[in-house]
């Protein structure tokens, strides 16, 4: 008998064994890899906390059924190299998805996104309608929440409501969050870029922090022009100095309707605090939420004396030093209006009551 032959095959069959015990593993967490949990109907909401470690992250994806593994997850996490890399946030996966996919989604961070974008000036009754419409949250319950008043002092924001706080941007909306949660995250953006960008600037003004809000968005409202804010804001800075009423349209409005640019007679004669028709100087706070740009102008108006304005045709507003040069302003570019232009009176009062655009735009 050949006792060599018979040695080496000994030693084949070891090695054989020996590399198919090397391979199993290699071949059992590829396998795992490739292969999905489940069917792909259940799909679940995973948040990945800063520091959690990739054994924490399995474990939790073993617990929402989304791998079969959590050994075999970590393991195969480590073998490519991605382990230190898991991005933390929340995302959305199935159970149809194979570990490989979860793996690759939770490296690059394509974390689940529901944007809501708060557009420049809109109110927080506006902002309530839009999430609404979204089918986020109550319109009433948005609102109720603005108003909260253990949450107004938590986020140190002063007056009766969040107005003017909720800085105008996009938000991600996550699964889970409240109203609170996406409101704090406004004013907490708000706070930060008042913070380091018009705070000490604001001090060269006789207005502190929401008196410049309440201006803005004003200027907002009135402006279709982005380029026309800051002779809006000097418009308004002319008549504070001066002590006349501001006369803005979208004041007459608030808490009723979105200024739309017309407004009536009785909407100018209505009974309300922020009226500036009716009342002095600024309203009690906001009548909107302004962007950067529009607190800018409060802080940087044009150098002009202009008095009024009055819209043109073509959205754009005509500015005016005297009640005279406005009224004929007014004949001018209102003219085509269903109503008649008003008389040159020579007092701004009694013009205030015969046509609704003083300095407001129709």
């Amino acid at each position: 008998m050949n006792f060599n032959f018979l040695k080496k095959k000994k030693k084949y069959r070891i090695r054989v064994i020996l590399l198919l015990l090397l391979l199993l593993p290699v071949l059992r967490i590829g396998i795992f890899a490739a292969n999905p949990a489940g069917s792909g109907r259940a799909v679940e909401m995973v948040t990945i906390s800063q520091g959690m470690t990739p054994g924490k992250i399995a474990a939790e994806l073993q617990r929402k059924k989304l791998i079969s593994s959590q050994r075999l997850f970590t393991v195969y996490s480590r073998l490519r190299g991605l382990d230190a890399r898991l991005k933390a946030g929340t995302y959305q996966l199935n159970d149809g998805m194979s570990p490989s996919q979860i793996l690759r989604k939770l490296a690059t961070g394509d974390v689940y996104r529901c944007l809501f974008a708060v557009p420049e000036g809109y109110s927080t009754y506006q902002i309530a309608e839009m999430l609404q419409a979204r089918g986020f949250f109550k319109r009433e319950s948005f609102l109720k929440q603005c108003r909260d008043k253990e949450m107004l002092r938590d986020l140190d924001v002063p007056g009766t409501s969040v107005e003017g706080y909720l800085y105008p941007g996009a938000y991600n909306i996550l699964p889970g969050m409240t109203e609170r949660d996406l409101i704090e995250q406004m004013v907490v953006q708000f706070q930060e870029i008042y913070a380091a960008r018009f705070a000490n600037r604001a001090k060269r003004y006789p207005l502190n922090q929401m008196k410049v809000l309440t201006m803005a968005s004003m200027i907002e409202k009135e402006a279709i022009d982005p380029s026309e804010r800051p002779l809006i804001a000097a418009v308004f800075h002319n008549r504070l100095k001066k002590g006349m009423r501001l006369q803005s349209d979208p004041t007459a409005v608030y808490g009723i309707r979105a200024f739309a640019g017309n407004i009536s007679k009785q909407d100018i004669m209505r009974k309300s605090s922020y009226n500036t028709y009716l009342i002095k100087g600024l309203p009690p706070g906001p009548i909107g939420n302004p962007s950067s740009a529009a607190i800018e102008a409060v802080l940087n108006p044009a150098p002009a004396d202009y008095l009024y304005f009055v819209a043109k045709k073509d959205g754009n507003h005509y500015f005016s030093t005297t009640l005279a040069e406005h009224n004929q302003a007014v004949v001018r570019y209102l003219k085509s209006s269903s109503k008649p232009a008003p008389p040159t009176t020579g007092k701004t009062a009694e013009y205030a009551n015969d046509h609704p655009s003083i300095t407001g735009r129709r």
